[in-house]
């Protein structure tokens, strides 16, 4: 499923605490000042540009620390550090095992911006910074939109959700939308895997060799439906698992090595 979006429509989705972050601006007079600029150039840009979401919901299953989505097979990560008391999380435990012998449904998203917002605005370098930040926010908000009408129509498993866009912002919503690059689903590799079940080439966006998305103002991931998902830190990855992620992934170690390298250090041994 594919949808385009006017700018106006998701821009009530932009977490500012983002766009401000990225300006390290704290003083909430000077948040307010540069809001006020970046709506105005919001509505510039919503006269030239849009933004895009594409997804599929489709039947899945655990297998062990893999979810089968369809015909494809997801290796994921286990969390390496546990908390006292607490179990090492994988996505996939969060996904109706195979053995149980009942399907799923998982989730599999990407969204992004016109390569235009990246492309348009070289001849000024505040210019550029402040639509790439724009941009930036702009696919997250894509993702939000999208995700909160794939939980209350085109998957439907919470037709009754109201919440505020600050409480979506809050992650109150049932689920989780683990995104690729973050601590739950850190191999930016597996975009080759998402794209061969989505054709993220629909929606503009091409994959560099390590996997990374372009326009850089992208997002891709997964949406898992589970009331007890949540995030987790998979942190840094041991030789043991390392060696299991590259022989599920069908990879040579030294490749799956360079593509985790920032949670994968390598040691005397490997």
């Amino acid at each position: 499923m594919r949808i385009d979006y006017r700018i106006a429509d998701v821009a009530p989705y932009v977490n500012w605490i983002y766009y401000y972050h990225a300006w390290g601006v704290k003083q909430s007079d000077e948040q307010r000042r540069l809001r006020a600029e970046a709506e105005q150039w919001l509505e510039r840009l919503d006269e030239r540009y849009s933004t895009h979401a594409l997804f599929s919901i489709l039947d899945a299953n655990g297998d062990g620390d893999d979810i089968i989505i369809g015909s494809t097979r997801l290796p994921m990560l286990r969390q390496q550090h546990l908390r006292e008391g607490e179990p090492c999380l994988c996505l996939a435990d969060f996904v109706m095992p195979r053995e149980s012998g009942r399907t799923d449904k998982v989730g599999v998203f990407a969204t992004t911006v016109d390569i235009g917002m990246e492309t348009d605005y070289d001849g000024d370098a505040y210019e550029k910074m402040l639509v790439q930040l724009l941009a930036d926010r702009l696919a997250e908000a894509t993702a939000e939109k999208m995700h909160e009408e794939v939980r209350r129509s085109y998957w439907g498993y919470a037709p009754d959700e109201r919440l505020s866009i600050e409480e979506q912002h809050q992650e109150r919503f049932q689920g989780i939308r683990p995104a690729v690059g973050y601590p739950s689903l850190p191999d930016a590799s597996i975009n080759f895997l998402l794209s061969d079940i989505l054709d993220m080439k629909q929606i503009g966006i091409r994959l560099t060799e390590s996997g990374a998305m372009k326009p850089h103002a992208s997002v891709s991931g997964l949406m898992i439906a589970h009331p007890s998902a949540r995030y987790f830190d998979v942190g840094t990855v041991g030789d043991d698992q390392l060696r299991d992620y590259a022989r599920r992934r069908g990879l040579p170690l030294q490749l799956m090595r360079r593509f985790l390298a920032p949670i994968a250090p390598r040691t005397k041994t490997g």
